[in-house]
């Protein structure tokens, strides 16, 4: 099919507006988290050395594997979530009835092996590994660690919290959350995952994906919110984050994750925070699906992957629903308010009409 040649400039020029965008605007993000992240571990890692002091059964997986750090997110340039892998889940089967979305729950195999597991004294009545006794030991160890350790004029404890939360020179929050790595398991709740039809991903990266597994998170569960589940305390969370992470490789998918990430930030940072970086990813994700052909991510696509991704967003935040990529029956908007959703809803579509109708929208953005 041959292109007009107008086309063809608008096109160039757009490719070479993302690049200029990327080439700034989004080096400088990476750059001052990149700081911000040895920053926060290094106090962090204090932290855990004094928590780990206290109680052997919690010893830091925060390790620097040159300048990455496994089990970091950055949720903003202000926010990260830092996971710690609590090792020996052995005695515990995992249990995935899909009675608790987004959930699952650690039962003993049997209730003579009970004296046998590491963590003997969380498992309730009924056998199950107990998230919330968990976190709740966990909290009471990292508040007097911050107490003792050598930042402690610069660290604090958040309280009217469950999930463990620090302060940090009062400008950046991280939550640690301790966790469970399940390898080689891939939960029935997401067994529909990948869709038949579709040509993407590819079976080698699907078996990589399902070999590595997911993570069980200790932390307050939205989906699980005024369900009043006599389970909600014991229930774990379902994490996929190295799935999700695994999926993004290849062509512009990471770049197009970090351009989302930066115009989120600079833009769609609202009251309510309607619209993360989770957000953004999952809706990628979604478009990979849309686009399963790896010519459809080059660097000469990339402006209608954005805009793809921002329609949907649109769309997302006026249905008020954005199913979670592998839990599609958890809604990642629960909990936001209405109003928030809206207002979010008509900034995001003032983004996207920009980017739509004026070429060099991205030197503006």
């Amino acid at each position: 099919m041959l292109v007009p040649p107008e086309m063809m400039a608008a096109q160039s020029k757009l490719v070479y507006q993302m690049n200029k965008f990327y080439n700034e605007r989004v080096a400088n993000r990476k750059a001052q988290i990149t700081k911000t992240i040895h920053e926060v571990c290094r106090i962090v890692q204090d932290v855990l050395k004094e928590v780990e002091l206290q109680e052997p059964r919690f010893i830091s997986s925060l390790t620097d594997y040159n300048g990455r750090f496994d089990g970091l997110e950055v949720v903003s340039p202000h926010e990260f979530e830092i996971v710690i892998y609590l090792n020996q889940m052995g005695v515990l089967n995992f249990v995935d009835d899909g009675s608790l979305p987004g959930c699952a729950v650690l039962k003993l195999s049997d209730g003579r092996k009970r004296s046998m597991s590491l963590w003997v004294e969380f498992i309730t009545a009924s056998g199950y590994l107990s998230a919330r006794k968990i976190r709740s030991r966990f909290q009471t160890l990292v508040a007097q660690a911050c107490d003792k350790c050598s930042y402690r004029d610069c660290v604090k404890m958040i309280a009217e919290t469950t999930e463990v939360k620090l302060r940090i020179r009062e400008r950046y929050i991280v939550q640690i959350t301790p966790a469970f790595k399940c390898a080689g398991l891939w939960p029935r709740s997401a067994a529909h995952w990948p869709l038949p039809a579709i040509p993407w991903p590819h079976p080698n990266i699907i078996a990589e994906v399902k070999t590595e597994g997911f993570d069980l998170l200790s932390k307050e569960c939205l989906a699980l919110q005024g369900k009043n589940s006599a389970m909600e305390g014991d229930a774990w969370v379902l994490s996929f984050l190295e799935a999700e992470n695994r999926l993004l490789q290849g062509g512009c998918r990471r770049k197009c994750l970090s351009i989302l990430k930066t115009i989120r930030d600079r833009h769609l940072d609202l009251p309510g925070n309607p619209v993360t970086c989770y957000h953004m990813k999952t809706l990628l994700l979604y478009e990979c699906e849309k686009h399963p052909r790896e010519h459809e991510w080059d660097e000469a696509a990339i402006g209608d992957r954005i805009n793809g991704i921002f329609l949907q967003l649109i769309s997302s935040l006026q249905c008020r629903r954005c199913p979670h990529y592998f839990l599609p029956h958890v809604d990642l908007f629960k909990g936001k308010s209405p109003t928030a959703l809206e207002n979010a809803a008509k900034q995001v579509w003032r983004l996207t009409r920009e980017m739509l109708t004026n070429s060099r929208a991205f030197e503006k953005l």
